[in-house]
């Protein structure tokens, strides 16, 4: 036990490159101590002794330490390798030996190991590169906060939202730089704050992603005032047109019967005929201001429609009641899900009313059908109602208030509609239908307010 211990410490004590040669001297001596002896008790000159022990034992020596050279050598290379790439040193490369042997395949791959590295930071500063101007360049602002909110990134236009340059931004919390309220809430949504010469409406978005292996949140400001003044500017110009063209179809045959009025009283007042003249006038002028008023009422009622009051609503018991009210054919109802949603009854009402009786209206141009029908997703609910019809001409102006293909419609139920739905969080969209004649109107909304899928806020991919 003792000599195992003492044999353990003396492992313990060699190093590596003392090791090596010692053991290459201990496996050599018994057949050097044998070659000296008989060379020794053997009939030579004791000058040929002498000179052929210097020589074994030279020669023993020599082979000894090319061995340690041959091992410790490429061992030692093999440290300078890992250590250079440890510390992110990728130029470095060894001699190869070839990858006929264990050792040479070693080098190799070691080098192999080193190029890939370096392959892959080339890959990466290319990359961050690449991401440092495309965050340089947007105009969106982008933040990113680490757990305890405080700032860890921000680009050139967050910079210029706060007003402030990188320097004195960077470890800021955002309750000190005004966007705390971006760290919590629904997202994506609009929002009217100041921050700096930020005034305006922005659109927040929201992500959360692991940066050195912690979790940060990602926020997105775009600045909405610009599209929002352009936007209005067209509407107000699509407002203006439409205005002066009802109008000036409701004066201009006033303003020429007015005018045939007035000779005709110049010329005959008392006649049958100037007063039969007189009450075709006046029918006239009174309808077309009565188009007029119902016109301007039609579009007041577009612009003043209410924000939704959310409360329960079964949309079985809804499907049912509205399909009731169309008396000129029967609605077929499809069994779907009992579901519950939070929405405005009185809103929906009028929506699913405008599309039935749209439906009504193409099947009974060619003698078909209509059918509901309701199905559940993760977070929404989808109705359908859809005519045999002969299914939409035109799609480009559906949603164009006051456009209408009927001849007595006003054009205002399908604009009223999607503006419900969207109120709501939900979408309208009208299509054909691909295998026959007939449309299908989609209404798409949310089971619960305020609750929506990740999967819905767009952002830029290749950042997240």
């Amino acid at each position: 036990m003792r000599r195992q211990s003492v044999s353990k410490r003396l492992r313990r004590s060699l190093s590596y490159q003392r090791l090596i040669p010692s053991l290459a001297l201990a496996s050599g001596l018994p057949a050097i101590v044998v070659a000296l002896v008989l060379l020794w008790m053997g009939d030579f000159a004791p000058r040929t002794q002498w000179t052929l022990s210097v020589v074994i034992v030279l020669f023993w020596v020599s082979l000894v330490i090319m061995l340690r050279e041959r091992l410790i050598r490429p061992l030692l290379a093999v440290s300078n390798m890992l250590e250079a790439l440890r510390e992110g040193d990728y130029s470095l490369r060894t001699r190869s030996l070839g990858r006929e042997d264990a050792l040479g395949l070693i080098l190799h791959e070691v080098n192999e190991l080193a190029q890939t590295f370096h392959d892959q930071r080339l890959d990466a500063l290319e990359a961050s590169n690449l991401l440092t101007r495309v965050l340089s360049v947007i105009d969106v602002a982008l933040f990113s906060f680490d757990e305890q909110d405080r700032l860890r990134l921000l680009n050139r236009a967050g910079e210029s939202l706060l007003g402030r340059p990188e320097a004195e931004l960077l470890g800021r919390s955002a309750e000190d730089l005004g966007l705390a309220s971006c760290l919590s809430g629904v997202t994506p949504r609009v929002m009217d704050f100041a921050i700096a010469e930020g005034f305006g409406r922005w659109e927040l978005r929201r992500r959360t992603f692991r940066w050195e292996g912690r979790p940060h949140r990602l926020i997105v400001l775009a600045d909405l005032s610009q599209v929002l003044r352009e936007e209005e500017r067209v509407a107000w110009q699509r407002l203006i047109r439409v205005l002066s063209h009802e109008i000036n179809n409701s004066l201009t045959p006033i303003k020429s019967i007015t005018a045939s009025l007035e000779r005709v009283l110049e010329r005959d007042a008392g006649s049958p005929e100037a007063l039969d003249d007189l009450r075709d006038g006046l029918r006239v002028i009174g309808g077309r201001s009565e188009a007029l008023g119902r016109f301007m009422s039609s579009y007041a009622r577009l612009a003043r429609l209410p924000q939704p009051e959310f409360t329960d609503l079964e949309v079985a018991d809804w499907v049912a009641r509205i399909t009731a009210l169309e008396a000129r054919l029967p609605v077929v109802i499809e069994d779907g899900p009992d579901l519950t949603i939070q929405a405005d009854g009185d809103q929906l009402d009028q929506l699913l009313i405008n599309l039935v009786e749209n439906a009504t209206d193409a099947a009974l141009e060619t003698q078909g059908g209509v059918r509901v029908r309701w199905a559940e997703t993760d977070y929404f609910v989808e109705l359908e109602v859809e005519d045999d019809g002969p299914g939409l001409a035109q799609t480009a102006n559906l949603f164009v208030p006051f456009f209408t293909t009927k001849p007595t419609g006003s054009g205002i139920g399908l604009a009223l509609g999607r503006q419900i739905a969207e109120a709501h969080g939900g979408t309208l969209v009208l299509r054909n239908r691909p295998d026959v004649s007939g449309c299908v109107a989609r209404v798409r909304l949310p089971k619960q307010q305020g609750d929506r899928p990740a999967s819905l806020e767009a952002l830029p991919r290749a950042f997240l």
